[in-house]
């Protein structure tokens, strides 16, 4: 950052992550001596991609810490706090809340674990375990926190100074609230990341099907097409009608949590169904039926999270760890929570909102509703572009950069 021609013009504020150093850096004839280059000419993507899969792994490590926290909190404060003459740890409302924590944040744990293992043994390719851990962590962290915050009432939208000021304990739920929803946008947004998985769980059909994925193929191509992919599907289909999770005897060496892992084993391949559905309903026009496919992705994170608490689980048994005892009670009611989950989305596959929403978006953004926005001030008016053009040449703002050592 000494280099001459780099200078730091702004330092970014932000809801939550109050520490983070982001800014707008402009490079002005900036020359970075070869000696400073890191890996080959040509390499610098490759080296980018395959550090984002292990520092993804990151996200899912401070969820499962966040969660934890927020476990610790609500369950010190549903005991202390009393309403209608019983805590509110014990009026149902609250408990289910409590129930939930209690299971994802074992999940949470059980999933950075389990993928954090996998990279740590040398598995060349963690891109889908990296992917689904830092997708599906994001989001139920964040719901984690939300319901402290929910449980905690108007003491969870105060901040923690204002809290201790008056005597009480300073309990910052609101601060993990706003810091934990930026990992729903960084490290690839859930969005994203959604698309992401989606391509590499379609990438070996893509390949078998060959020019039926393509939008412009003519008839003779798609003809041609469909006989070369023909050779895949009769060796990949039948593989999808049967497997180890109709079998009941499969997988008895994980106790009571075989059942859950055979229900892994057959949401899979009926995961695999849909998806081959879909690719034959809508062809190369799948990849906008961006709706369909998320759900395609978190009906397999939610699979993957199951599987991985299982597996932690067990793990914890048989190394005589601290609460190895109840953790099956813990994986049992995620799994169970969890299965709820994944039959809704299941169902939302081809029962849903989507064509007519789409439909409704195109109208919104043409301005078909602007009535709808009569009556409110806008603060943002006449502040700015959307979008800042980008400064090129000398600077013209002092440098704001910091020595961070």
């Amino acid at each position: 950052m000494d280099t001459p021609g780099i200078t730091v013009e702004n330092r970014n504020s932000f809801m939550g992550l109050k520490g983070l150093e982001n800014g707008v850096t402009r490079f002005d004839g900036v020359r970075v001596p070869a000696a400073n280059r890191v890996g080959r000419e040509g390499q610098g993507l490759k080296i980018a991609l395959t550090t984002l899969n292990t520092g993804r792994l990151s996200i899912p490590a401070m969820c499962a810490g966040g969660a934890k926290w927020s476990l610790k909190i609500a369950r010190g404060w549903s005991s202390a706090r009393v309403q209608w003459g019983r805590p509110i740890g014990e009026h149902e409302a609250v408990a289910t809340k409590i129930a939930f924590m209690a299971a994802t944040t074992f999940a949470l744990e059980a999933v950075f674990e389990v993928s954090a293992a996998l990279a740590d043994a040398g598995m060349k390719d963690v891109r889908i375990e990296a992917a689904l851990a830092k997708l599906w962590s994001s989001e139920m962290a964040y719901t984690v926190a939300d319901e402290l915050v929910q449980i905690r009432g108007g003491r969870g939208y105060e901040t923690a100074e204002s809290l201790r000021a008056r005597g009480e304990r300073a309990v910052p739920a609101e601060q993990l609230l706003r810091d934990l929803r930026i990992n729903r946008i960084f490290e690839g947004s859930t969005e994203i990341m959604r698309l992401l998985i989606a391509r590499e769980a379609v990438d070996a059909h893509l390949a078998a099907a060959g020019d039926l994925a393509r939008a412009d193929a003519t008839l003779s191509e798609k003809a041609r097409a469909a006989k070369d992919a023909s050779g895949f599907y009769v060796k990949w289909l039948p593989r999808l009608l049967a497997g180890e999770g109709n079998d009941p005897r499969a997988y008895r060496e994980f106790g009571t949590l075989a059942k859950h892992l055979r229900y892994v084993e057959r949401a899979s391949r009926r995961l695999a169904r849909h998806t081959f559905v879909g690719m034959g309903r809508w062809q190369a026009a799948l990849e906008h039926r961006q709706a369909f496919l998320g759900r395609i992705v978190d009906i397999g994170a939610e699979l993957f999270a199951m599987a991985a608490t299982c597996a932690w689980s067990e793990h914890l048994r048989s190394a005589g760890a601290n609460g190895a005892e109840s953790a099956r009670d813990l994986a049992e009611a995620f799994c169970e929570q969890s299965r709820h989950r994944v039959e809704a989305l299941f169902a939302a596959l081809w029962d849903n909102t989507d064509d007519a929403d789409r439909r409704l978006a195109r109208r919104v953004l043409a301005g078909g509703f602007t009535w709808v926005e009569d009556g409110v001030l806008d603060p943002s008016e006449g502040t700015g572009p959307w979008i800042a053009p980008r400064g090129d040449g000398a600077p013209t703002r002092p440098d704001l950069h910091r020595d961070v050592r």
